[in-house]
């Protein structure tokens, strides 16, 4: 098979051709000046196209004269015929590998490589690359009221479509593997307490559990769940650790002890301070961006990003004194996950890490100590879906949405 330089003015196109390339012919011709001409048209006797009718229409656009050409004077005429159509049909036959594509994307990504050129369009590089944010029924930050009593128990783990949530203690390792239920997280947000004695701006003046702790007891609290973090993900896992700054030698030690290491220091900065008495009201929070200590962590995002990150505070946070707006967790999630990846975060809250997952594409399995706090994440990731959370007992799944139970 010989390879020849014909122009493309001797080139006669099919009248025939079934395929209609027009909104083909800019996305190859990007891909030509990208990658040069290196699939050669391929031409009868006569020097009319068998294949390649979108190339030599791109090529001229791009202002070409001559292009690499195949002469395959060895098929009869009706083979001609059924080549042009088997050579366009044949390659709808086979699939994309979408556990493949993501990981061979982002890697381009990561080396500053431009995705456009490869003719997915903002939408589909935007899902393949688990950067789309889907709409739910509500805003994503509204939380609802918790209920007067708790229908949730310790012990009970819920399904909500594909997250998990159990109502048990992070420091315990079998609390943990009922959890986890034979899986390891990709990755991990988490919103510890703080030990700075919250208490919510609600009503209920509703605190967080573990939140005013000695010293002693609160360096011992982070060993242990650090301790369960380390035996819940996999190697190249990263881990952003939201911490009070107070506290912030003590967590950077724990950390430590646990077998991570702080890759970053990223600052939350808010769209305004802290309400209280000190000198400088606090409009920042810091997060610990830490992977396993020795183990390459996985990369996502593009290489422009820095370690501060502008947003808002939920506009309603009163329930939960320290919650964080959905899009934080949304951008750790698209740097260090991609689409079906398992998120922990051993320390749900108000469930914020579970509708950043939902929303992306992600899975979350999440541990929450209150029951209070359980009801209301439960309630929020009906409201947002309109799906109906499953309580799993020991034997059998049973279909207990919250909202129902608390009406």
């Amino acid at each position: 098979m010989k390879i020849e330089m014909m122009k493309i003015s001797e080139i006669k196109a099919y009248s025939g051709n079934p395929r209609d390339n027009s909104g083909a012919i800019a996305a190859v011709a990007e891909s030509i000046r990208q990658f040069g001409f290196k699939v050669p048209v391929i031409v009868d006797m006569n020097g009319t196209l068998i294949a390649g009718h979108t190339r030599i229409l791109a090529a001229r656009e791009l202002g070409m004269t001559e292009v690499p050409a195949i002469r395959a004077d060895d098929l009869t005429p009706e083979q001609v015929k059924a080549f042009r159509i088997a050579d366009n049909k044949l390659h709808e036959l086979s699939k994309w590998d979408y556990e493949l594509l993501p990981i061979e994307l982002a890697q381009l990504q990561e080396m500053d490589f431009d995705l456009g050129v490869l003719g997915f369009d903002e939408d589909e590089l935007a899902k393949l690359l688990g950067q789309e944010v889907k709409e739910g029924l509500t805003d994503p930050d509204d939380v609802p009221a918790p209920p007067d009593e708790a229908i949730t128990k310790p012990g009970d783990i819920w399904v909500l479509g594909d997250h998990r949530l159990m109502c048990g203690d992070s420091t315990k390792k079998e609390d943990v593997t009922r959890l986890m239920n034979g899986q390891l997280a990709d990755m991990v947000f988490t919103d510890p307490p703080y030990n700075v004695a919250y208490v919510g701006g609600t009503d209920d003046a509703m605190t967080i559990k573990n939140d005013s702790m000695s010293a002693k007891d609160y360096e011992k609290f982070m060993d242990e769940f650090f301790a369960r973090y380390r035996q819940s993900i996999k190697p190249a896992a990263s881990l952003y650790i939201c911490h009070a700054s107070q506290w912030q030698l003590e967590t950077e030690l724990s950390i430590r002890r646990a077998g991570f290491e702080v890759r970053n220091p990223i600052i939350w900065v808010k769209n305004c301070g802290a309400f209280g008495f000190a000198r400088y009201k606090f409009q920042h929070e810091p997060i610990f961006y830490c992977h396993i200590a020795g183990q390459s962590d996985s990369w996502y995002g593009d290489l422009t990003q820095t370690t501060v990150w502008n947003e808002k505070k939920p506009s309603a946070n009163r329930l939960h004194p320290t919650m964080k707006p959905v899009e934080i967790v949304h951008r750790a999630l698209v740097n260090s996950s991609k689409a079906g990846d398992l998120v922990l975060d051993l320390f749900m809250g108000s469930g914020t890490t579970l509708i950043a997952c939902e929303q992306t594409g992600r899975r979350s399995y999440g541990m929450e100590l209150d029951p209070i706090y359980c009801d209301v994440i439960v309630k929020r990731y009906e409201e947002f879906t309109g799906g109906k959370a499953v309580l799993i007992n020991d034997k059998t799944p049973t279909s207990a949405g919250v909202e129902e139970a608390m009406e």
